[in-house]
């Protein structure tokens, strides 16, 4: 079998800050992987594209088909300029695609951009949708990298990503346990632009504003916050539970964001066993959140690790350029232990490239 490979992997996340593509290199050696990251970068969404991404999920349903037919070719187009200006040639493309609806429960998983189209764009083969088969198995879906963590990050103790949502992941007992924490820039975001900006700068603004603890306690009394994992989180969640609760509290949007990012300090140490002695990697754009990580080092005893900022940003992007390795080899790429499904998978389509 081929022991190296050169993949794409694209990324976007709820918190629609663009989309992320990073060149990844990848070995294998007597069953350890190795990788490099050679080059990345974010293309940030049109104001267009982030109005249109974030009420697809209210259209009609040819609109939607349209949609996740024309979001392919934007990606497909960003990736063909990405490998001339690189000058990549890769084995393939791995794609996550945009998750519109989330309801595993429902048994419904729908991530838009299709694979036809980027491979019409680009000419390379395109692996992508990865989560209707583990959610067709009766799992979450999500999350997907703790297979990425297991395997490339293995000398973390947690894994923590702070995108739309945070999620962790985890060795216990032989087994790699993961799920989604809480929300984070997909809140955080949301009330930047209601005070006039895209996200908030370095926590600055919620820096300047007070945790208001009765809403505090709301939040982490929300149902979500009792169960035990296996457990993931969708838009859906945020709008009917956490925006509503949130806005019925009459407070300036400072406190608002203040508040939030004490939830997710809260809610981060209740996801961890807190030890001087154990490492957590924390990655993501929250990551860059410098009053965000502040109140999580507060709640946390834990040695928090902050990499690099091209890990920072682009670790989901490198992750799952892996899955995407992982099904063009056949292997397993998505762990019924994390998910709740009823076997491990291998999760992704396979669209042949020209």
């Amino acid at each position: 079998m081929k022991k190296n490979w050169t993949i794409i992997g694209i990324m976007s996340g709820t918190s629609l800050d663009g989309i992320d593509l990073a060149c990844c290199k990848f070995s294998e050696d007597d069953g350890k992987w190795s990788y490099q990251v050679q080059g990345a970068e974010t293309i940030p969404y049109s104001g267009f594209w982030v109005e249109r991404l974030r009420n697809v999920e209210n259209a009609s349903a040819f609109e939607y088909v349209r949609t996740d037919l024309e979001y392919g070719h934007l990606i497909g187009k960003v990736c063909r300029k990405f490998i001339l200006d690189h000058g990549i040639t890769p084995d393939f493309i791995s794609s996550h695609g945009h998750t519109v609806f989330h309801q595993p429960d429902k048994m419904i998983t729908s991530q838009i951009g299709h694979g036809s189209a980027i491979t019409a764009e680009t000419g390379f083969p395109v692996v992508c949708d990865f989560r209707t088969t583990d959610v067709a198995l009766h799992g979450q879906g999500a999350p997907l990298v703790p297979i990425g963590d297991r395997l490339l990050f293995s000398d973390y103790n947690y894994c923590l990503n702070l995108g739309g949502f945070a999620n962790i992941s985890y060795e216990k007992e032989g087994k790699r346990i993961a799920f989604d924490v809480c929300p984070v820039n997909i809140v955080l975001n949301h009330f930047s632009m209601i005070a006039g900006y895209a996200f908030d700068f370095n926590g600055d603004l919620a820096r300047s504003g007070r945790t208001n603890p009765e809403l505090l306690s709301r939040l982490n009394s929300l149902a979500y916050y009792h169960q035990g994992p296996p457990k993931s989180l969708g838009k859906e969640w945020v709008i009917s539970e956490v925006f509503p609760l949130m806005e019925s509290f009459k407070i300036p949007v400072e406190d608002q964001l203040s508040t939030m990012c004490s939830h997710v300090a809260a809610q981060v140490s209740g996801a961890v066993q807190t030890s001087e002695h154990k490492k957590i990697l924390v990655t993501g754009g929250g990551a860059l959140n410098g009053f965000l990580m502040e109140e999580i080092k507060k709640e946390n005893k834990t040695k928090i690790i902050i990499p690099d900022k091209g890990t920072i940003e682009f670790k989901e992007a490198l992750v799952f350029a892996f899955l995407g390795l992982l099904r063009w080899t056949n292997q397993v790429n998505i762990l019924s232990s994390v998910t709740g499904a009823d076997r491990d998978s291998i999760g992704g389509s396979v669209f042949a490239g020209q």
